[in-house]
C-alpha cells in the first residue's frame, strides 16, 4: 500500500491479501484453526507468529486481518483489533488497560452501555471513575490527576450531539501522563482526525457507518502497535471478544462504499436540519452543522462536517414524540444509526432508558427528544415526511 493514497483508495485496497486463486473480492476464511507442516512448525508458531501467520480464529484470521489493516490505514493508526461488537471494543479497550486502583476521567454524556461499563463494571473491580461535563475544559483540567490512567469520551455525544474538543482534552491528559480513549462513532472514520488531534486509542462500533446497511455487529479498537498487540490482543483473545471472519468480510465491503454513503448522509442531514429550523412544533433542532449550534466552529474544525445524525426536541414531550414517531412513513423506528435507512429513536425510553430521570435531565435527554440518523433516501422525501408527521402535534 502506498502512504500517498487518499482515504477512499485506502478504504478499497489497503490490507488486501489474495490467495493462490487471485480473487478480486476478498476471501472469507471460515475456519477455526490452521494446519502446521510439522510439530516443530506448530511450536514455533505458538512462540511467535509472523504478520501473516495464524493459530486460531479467536486470536486472528486472514479476513479479519485485512479489515484491521484497512481500517488502521484509513484512520492513520499503527494497528487495530477487530471485535465482536462496538461494546466489546469499548469494554475490551478499557478493561485491558485498567486495574484496581486506577483512575479514569470520563465525559458524563455517554451511550447507556458505556455508562454501565464505567459506573458498574469498572467500579466493581476497583477502578475509580470521575464523570465531568465533556464540553467544559476547566472541568477536565480539575478532574485529571497525576494518577489518572485514562480519559474517555464520545467525540460527539449520543444523543444530544455535544462535542468534546479532542485536541485540548488530549493536551490536558498527556500533561498528566494519561491515555486518551475516544469513542468516535458519530464522527465516523470518514470525518475522523482523532489520532492526528491527539487521541491515543480510537474505538468504533463498526455496526454503524462501517457496515452501514444493518447486516452485522462489529467493533474495532485502534492505536499504537504496542498498545494493540501488547495490551488489547492478549486480553481479547483470552476473553473471546474477537470479530468473526464473515463479519470482517461484511465490514470490508462496507468500507468500500463508506465515504460515498457518509458524505451523502451528512449533506442530507445538513439540508434537513436547515429545513426544520423554526418549525412551530419543535423546541429546537440540534445539529452540529447548523450555525446556531454552540459548537459549530469546533465541529467544522474537528470533523469538517456536521455528521449524519440530528436531534429534534418536540414541544409536546413524550406524547408528542410518540405521535410523531408513529406518523413517520419513510424512516423506521429502531435504535441503530449510520444505516442506509433513516432511523428514528426515542432515547429516553430506549437507549438511555436505564438512566434515572435526574441523569436524563442532567444530560439533556428530554421526553420530547427524538434522534434521527439520516439515511440515503432523497432528502426532500425525508423533509416532507418529517413535516407531515409534525402536523397537528
Amino acid at each position: 500500500m502506498s502512504n500517498d493514497w487518499h482515504p477512499r483508495t485506502k478504504a478499497i485496497h489497503a490490507g488486501s491479501r489474495r490467495s493462490q486463486y487471485g480473487e478480486v473480492s476478498e476471501a472469507i476464511f471460515l475456519t477455526q484453526g490452521f494446519v502446521y507442516e510439522t510439530a516443530e512448525h506448530a511450536e514455533a508458531r505458538f512462540l511467535e507468529s509472523g504478520p501473516d501467520e495464524f493459530i486460531y480464529a479467536r486470536y486472528g484470521n486472514p479476513t479479519v486481518a485485512m479489515f484491521e489493516d484497512r481500517i488502521a490505514a484509513l484512520e492513520g493508526a499503527e494497528d487495530a483489533f477487530a471485535t465482536a461488537s462496538g461494546m466489546a471494543a469499548v469494554s475490551g479497550a478499557l478493561t485491558a488497560m485498567l486495574k484496581a486502583g486506577d483512575h479514569v476521567v470520563s465525559a458524563r454524556a455517554l451511550f447507556g452501555s458505556c455508562l454501565y461499563v464505567l459506573e458498574d463494571v469498572l467500579a466493581r473491580f476497583g477502578v475509580e471513575v470521575t464523570l465531568v461535563d465533556g464540553t467544559d475544559l476547566a472541568a477536565w483540567e480539575a478532574a485529571i490527576r497525576p494518577d489518572t490512567k485514562a480519559v474517555f469520551f464520545e467525540s460527539v455525544s449520543n444523543p444530544t450531539l455535544q462535542l468534546v474538543d479532542i485536541k485540548s482534552v488530549s493536551e490536558l491528559a498527556h500533561a498528566q501522563g494519561a491515555l486518551v480513549v475516544v469513542d468516535n462513532v458519530f464522527a465516523t472514520p470518514e470525518f475522523s482526525k482523532a489520532i492526528a488531534q491527539g487521541a491515543d486509542v480510537v474505538i468504533y462500533s463498526a455496526t454503524k457507518h462501517i457496515d452501514g446497511q444493518g447486516r452485522a455487529l462489529g467493533g474495532v479498537i485502534l492505536g499504537t502497535r504496542e498498545f494493540i498487540r501488547g495490551t488489547v490482543e492478549p486480553y481479547m483473545k483470552h476473553t473471546g471478544g474477537s470479530m468473526s471472519p464473515f463479519t470482517a468480510w461484511v465490514m470490508l465491503k462496507g468500507l468500500e462504499t463508506m465515504s460515498l454513503r457518509v458524505r451523502a448522509q451528512a449533506a442530507s442531514a445538513q439540508t434537513i436540519a436547515e429545513a426544520l429550523q423554526g418549525h412551530e412544533a419543535l423546541e429546537t433542532v440540534i445539529y452540529p452543522g447548523l450555525a446556531d449550534h454552540p459548537q459549530n466552529a469546533l465541529a467544522l474544525s474537528q470533523m469538517g462536517a456536521g455528521g449524519t445524525v440530528l436531534t429534534l426536541v418536540l414541544k409536546g414531550g413524550k406524547d408528542a414524540a410518540f405521535k410523531f414517531l408513529n406518523a413517520i412513513q419513510v424512516g423506521v423506528i429502531s435504535n441503530n444509526l449510520g444505516d442506509a435507512k433513516t432511523i428514528l429513536t426515542h432515547p429516553a425510553t430506549t437507549t438511555h432508558q436505564r438512566l434515572s430521570q435526574d441523569q436524563k435531565d442532567l444530560l439533556g435527554i428530554a421526553p420530547g427528544l427524538v434522534r434521527i440518523s439520516i439515511g440515503l433516501e432523497d432528502p426532500q422525501d425525508l423533509i416532507a415526511d418529517i413535516r407531515q408527521a409534525l402536523t397537528d402535534l
